[in-house]
């Protein structure tokens, strides 16, 4: 058991930490998405990592607590937007960490025209602008879920929303 005001670490680290190809692809993600450090990469792999163990232990039964079982996982995944309606079990094994990021508050702020760069996405987030359904959010990490996007708006007394739409104006002309 662990300190119960310290949690326990969310990602696993990789193994061999100089490794040039996953230090460029690390630093491609960071930039694509704005990220503050690799550990948010790590995190979101070590959740990849996570899926995929549960998908491929689900796959070699086929008991009813495993069918149970299933629907949960895919009924998450589905939620939270990872995974298209339609999709089954086997499509958990083809989850990618960009399939993570995109699910992100940041990420989607960013998507709806509501910040110019990824990192001003993150700073929004951060410092308070930006509210999911009229409640201030100021975490990036958040993970969006399939109903969330529409609601994603700046918060009502933001002095950024006047200038991003002002931009948005500019841009469009």
């Amino acid at each position: 058991m662990g300190h119960p005001r310290k949690a326990r670490k969310k990602y696993n680290t990789p193994p061999h930490p100089w490794n040039a190809e996953r230090i460029k692809a690390e630093n491609k993600l960071m930039t694509k998405y704005g990220l503050k450090n690799k550990k948010e990469i790590w995190k979101a792999d070590t959740l990849v990592r996570k899926y995929s163990r549960e998908a491929r232990y689900l796959l070699g039964f086929s008991q009813d607590q495993v069918e149970v079982e299933r629907n949960e996982l895919l009924g998450h995944l589905k939620r939270t937007g990872i995974l298209d309606e339609g999709a089954q079990l086997e499509n958990i094994l083809d989850l990618t960490v960009e399939d993570i990021l995109r699910r992100r508050l940041q990420t989607v702020v960013h998507q709806k025209g509501l910040a110019r760069t990824a990192k001003e996405a993150r700073m929004f987030v951060v410092h308070g602008h930006i509210a999911l359904n009229g409640k201030k959010i100021n975490s990036p990490s958040y993970v969006v879920k399939r109903g969330e996007e529409d609601l994603i708006d700046f918060y009502p007394s933001s002095p950024v929303a006047k200038q991003i739409a002002e931009f948005n104006e500019a841009k469009e002309e």
